[in-house]
């Protein structure tokens, strides 16, 4: 494994890693990827515009069986509460969050931040 580039920031951040499973489907996992590949965000720019409005300069998910992991990069200042309630009513985000329900098992009408679980760092490379 090559490892993953890192985009540069200016300034401090702040980091959120979240998680959430799947449906244990192999064709439904195959779907979730593609939609989530960069052909395929061309079909919801909306959905990554409203992302980046609301302040989140970095997201990436990483993936092991059913299993997702999300790290999310924003400026040291963001809040995260009010920058998701901010998403939740940008153009195509609840449209895109309904679709995206079936391959994760939540209902239609869960936003975002109620379907990914944040996850607490227990471990760092201390100085």
């Amino acid at each position: 494994m090559q490892g993953y580039s890192q985009k540069e920031m200016k300034g401090k951040t702040k980091r959120y890693v979240q998680t959430l499973d799947l449906c244990a489907n192999p064709g439904m996992i195959a779907e979730y990827r593609k939609w989530h590949s960069e052909e395929y965000q061309k079909q919801w720019p909306e959905v990554c515009e409203g992302i980046r409005a609301v302040g989140i300069q970095e997201m990436e998910i990483y993936i092991l069986g059913n299993r997702l992991v999300m790290i999310v990069e924003t400026a040291e200042d963001f809040d995260w509460d009010s920058a998701m309630s901010r998403l939740a009513t940008l153009p195509r985000q609840a449209e895109w969050e309904a679709f995206v329900s079936k391959f994760q098992g939540c209902s239609a009408e869960a936003k975002s931040d109620e379907k990914w679980q944040m996850m607490e760092r227990m471990f760092h490379l201390y100085d």
